[in-house]
């Protein structure tokens, strides 16, 4: 009792007991999205006004720089893990698979780290 249905067993199928990982992953990249925006639009209807010296001396600090890595970061993951799922789910072809996985994490990287460098270079100053 309690391992699926009989012709389940049978047949090997049920669970693959994998997905939950991805799932958690997916809710807590979400949760870190919307805490980091959040954190954001607060901030910005907080400044005294939206020009760019403005923007640029409020990123300047600390907490909204590591605020804004950190929706950078989880933006991104959440979007590799979702279409991951969907990559998984609809390309049959192991090597296709394979092949859109791999371009998949090295855009997700790539934009990780182009956008971590854009923070980065407008909270040193360099405009």
């Amino acid at each position: 009792m309690g391992n699926g249905t009989s012709i389940g067993r049978v047949r090997g199928l049920g669970s693959a007991k994998t997905g939950v990982h991805h799932w958690l992953l997916q809710r807590f990249t979400a949760i870190g999205n919307l805490l980091s925006v959040l954190f954001l639009a607060v901030s910005i209807l907080l400044l005294p006004d939206l020009t760019y010296a403005s923007v640029a001396e409020w990123m300047a600090r600390p907490v909204p720089a590591v605020m804004m890595i950190l929706l950078v970061v989880t933006t991104f993951w959440h979007a590799r893990i979702g279409l991951q799922v969907l990559v998984e789910d609809y390309v049959h072809d192991h090597a296709n698979k394979f092949a859109c996985i791999a371009a998949l994490n090295l855009a997700a990287c790539g934009g990780i780290a182009f956008g971590a460098f854009c923070v980065i270079r407008l909270a040193l100053g360099a405009h």
